[in-house]
């Protein structure tokens, strides 16, 4: 005998939310720096169902205690070095000029993958506009960070936006895009959803050493609100090209 079940509007409505929540993966995620990156990117990425630490330089801070109480999900924090200890992703949320001494602190990262939101920005121009600091040892951050983590896996990505629209996107006004840049594949597929776990769009620009471009984006960025035209950026996908017609079908008459 067969039992038929009806699976009403309401069942699927009381289920969706509990699907939408569930992450593909599970992480242990280090969130290096307590600063507004990592205040934005922690609860973000623990609200998906990953594990957060926190890396910071005093854990017994009520600044950081805070942000671990509003983070949940079983966010604790620890020093930089032993967050990173078994953790499958470490976030670089420090300024960009302090990347380097971070990472050469924090040990052996091989395997892990590294996301880097970090910009070096020069402030000094003449003319007020900022211009791309570029790193001495290195063609962009990105990369300097994987010359000194050679067999971690590093994704650039969340450089491109203020922190509010980390957290909020819908204040921007309409779709955003993060732009993210890596030589391994997984890595990148991991990260990108991480992005739209935040109600972000991703657009994966190509291998890392193209990550220089994303760093300037940033500069472009900051010029841009300083002067009064904030935009976000947003690469709107191109439709797919209609297939050819079959010969000898007829074709719509061109607009003229």
């Amino acid at each position: 005998m067969r039992i038929h079940r009806t699976i009403t509007a309401a069942a699927i409505a009381a289920v969706l939310p509990l699907l939408i929540q569930t992450p593909v993966f599970a992480a242990k995620i280090a969130v290096i720096g307590t600063g507004n990156v990592g205040a934005a990117l922690g609860p973000e990425f623990a609200a998906q169902g990953h594990t957060i630490v926190y890396g910071s330089r005093d854990a017994s801070e009520q600044k950081v205690k805070d942000l671990v109480a509003k983070t949940g999900h079983g966010a604790s924090a620890t020093a930089q070095q032993d967050a990173v200890k078994g953790a499958d992703i470490v976030v670089i949320a420090v300024p960009g000029t302090a990347a380097e001494q971070v990472v050469k602190s924090l040990g052996d990262l091989s395997g892990k993958i590294i996301i880097d939101p970090t910009n070096r920005v020069n402030r000094g121009a003449p003319d007020g506009n900022l211009d791309y600091d570029k790193p001495a040892n290195a063609a962009s951050n990105a990369e300097l960070i994987q010359s000194l983590a050679p067999n971690a896996k590093v994704v650039k990505a969340f450089n491109t936006l203020n922190v509010r629209q980390m957290t909020d996107p819908e204040t921007a006004g309409g779709p955003i895009t993060i732009p993210i840049a890596g030589n391994d594949a997984q890595a990148k597929a991991t990260v990108a959803q991480l992005v739209k776990g935040m109600g972000l769009e991703v657009v994966d620009l190509g291998p890392l050493r193209y990550s220089r471009a994303l760093e300037e984006m940033l500069v472009i960025w900051g010029n841009a609100r300083a002067h009064g035209a904030a935009f976000n950026y947003y690469l709107r996908p191109q439709p797919a090209a209609a297939a050819p017609a079959a010969p000898g079908a007829p074709t719509a008459p061109s607009a003229r």
